[in-house]
Parts: structure tokens; C-alpha cells; sequence
């Protein structure tokens, strides 16, 4: 009798924790407001494939431990296709970074037919960065 309790609390604290993980560990507000739209979408992307995951691996532990091996095999094979698209994401958004780096490191480049001129410019008190058409 003992053990039931305590398998049904330990199941209980998996999946709920699971569920909460993303509430309870937000995103800061100013770390979003600095970012393009296109990079906050892909943001919500990959963390949304993270929160899948930990649900998934939530609902792939209660299987086993309710011995129903297709819930098992559901729950620990979607989580880990769910971590595999995370960290595929995580992999493009650092070389998206890489790329802009490099970019921006250059002072100036041609680009069809025209020539480009890192200058710099600044909104709002904040100094930024672009190119310049010359030619």
C-alpha cells in the first residue's frame, strides 16, 4: 500500500513539474523587447520544442511506471524527437549569429554590383550598425 502512495506521487510531481517548468522559468521582458520579430518567432520556436520535450519524457515515465508500454514508447520517442528539433535549433540560431558577426565585422563589401560601407548611426541613444550604398 505504501509503495502505490508513493508511486502516485512521484508521478504526480514528474508530470506536474513537466507542465510547470515553463511557467515558473519565463523569459525576461527586456531580453525580447531587444530582439527582431523574426528572432523572438524563433525564440517561442525552439523553446516551445524544449517544453515538448520535457512533456514528452513527462509522459514517457508515466508509462513505465504504469507499465502501458505504448504510452512509454510515445512519450520517450516524441520527447527525444522533440529534443533532437531543440538542439537543431539551438545549432542554426548560433550560426545565424556567427554569420551576422562576420558581417558586421567587415568594413565594407560588394554586394551586385554595388558597393557597401559599414557606417554607424544612432536611435533612441543606442548606437547601431549598417551599410551604406556608395556605388
Amino acid at each position: 500500500m505504501g509503495n502505490t502512495n508513493f508511486r502516485s506521487l512521484l508521478i504526480s510531481l514528474t508530470v506536474g513539474f513537466a507542465l510547470l517548468a515553463p511557467v515558473l522559468a519565463p523569459t525576461p521582458a527586456y531580453a525580447q523587447s531587444k530582439k527582431t520579430k523574426a528572432e523572438q518567432h524563433r525564440q517561442k520556436q525552439k523553446n516551445d520544442w524544449r517544453n515538448l520535450g520535457y512533456l514528452g519524457g513527462a509522459v514517457g515515465i508515466y508509462g513505465l511506471l504504469k507499465h502501458d508500454n505504448t504510452l512509454a514508447a510515445l512519450g520517450l520517442g516524441g520527447g527525444a524527437y522533440s529534443a533532437y528539433r531543440y538542439e537543431q535549433d539551438r545549432k542554426s540560431q548560433s550560426k545565424t549569429d556567427r554569420q551576422r558577426a562576420a558581417l558586421f565585422n567587415r568594413r565594407s563589401f560588394n554586394y551586385g554590383g554595388h558597393h557597401y560601407v559599414r557606417a554607424s548611426g544612432v536611435k533612441k541613444g543606442k548606437k547601431f550598425y549598417y551599410f551604406k550604398k556608395i556605388r
